[in-house]
């Protein structure tokens, strides 16, 4: 594993490249909260760092405008990751989590496999370049989304649970700009009241996700497939 992953882009706290993690090469695909805050210096790393595409894990009633305009070369896809509410996936889980921990993970991963497909097709469709993934801050959507490209990529399980956990280390500061307190402390606290851990609920997730038979089996083409091999490792 590379020793820093973490990447300065002027206005983002919570930019990482996953090169270094299982095959996954540096400077394939990065994972960051929502690139709003990004300043014309911050747009201008991510451009020469490679980035040509963003992908939006976000509902459309989510969005933010930029601080600074995005380079014209850098194309932004959206794929909305989480059931919108009054459907019956975020009523149920919404009194549980409010979708953000690694509980409600598994049940995505099963009920709307098709979100996760649909992401995964766009990142390994994408322009030559960087792909940039992002929802709002940085660690739920855009966690499961690392989770599954980790896997598939072949990274260990203690690998894939320890970039998950970055992102709390990595957002200390703004949580306490926003006088929110430390997330890793409240997940911690909500996930031993249902009688599991960050860990062990995302081992348990990633026990469960057998790669690329998931990828396969629900609607990612051999052809696409191969397209996500090549663009994360080759």
């Amino acid at each position: 594993m590379i020793s820093n992953r973490n990447l300065a882009w002027e206005g983002c706290v919570n930019a990482r490249d996953l090169g270094g993690l299982g095959r996954i090469k540096p400077g394939a695909v990065v994972r960051m909260a929502a690139p709003t805050r990004l300043t014309a210096a911050g747009w201008a790393s991510a451009w020469d760092y490679g980035v040509r595409t963003v992908l939006d894990l976000r509902a459309e009633d989510e969005d933010e405008p930029d601080q600074a305009p995005r380079p014209a070369g850098i194309a932004t896809v959206r794929v909305p990751l989480d059931p919108e509410p009054g459907t019956a996936f975020h009523d149920r889980w919404a009194p549980i989590d409010n979708l953000a921990t690694p509980l409600y993970l598994p049940a995505l991963l099963a009920e709307y496999p098709d979100r996760v497909i649909a992401a995964v097709q766009a990142i390994a469709t994408a322009a030559p370049g960087c792909v940039v993934f992002h929802c709002a801050g940085g660690k739920d959507r855009s966690g499961l989304i690392a989770l599954v490209l980790l896997a598939a990529a072949g990274a260990h399980p203690d690998e894939i649970i320890a970039d998950y956990l970055l992102t709390f280390d990595r957002f200390r500061e703004r949580y306490a700009e926003l006088g929110i307190r430390n997330q890793l402390i409240t997940v911690s606290e909500h996930l031993e009241k249902h009688g599991t851990t960050i860990e062990a609920s995302l081992s348990s997730t990633i026990g469960g996700l057998k790669m690329p038979d998931y990828l396969l089996a629900n609607g990612l083409s051999e052809a696409e497939l191969a397209a996500l091999d090549a663009r994360l490792t080759e």
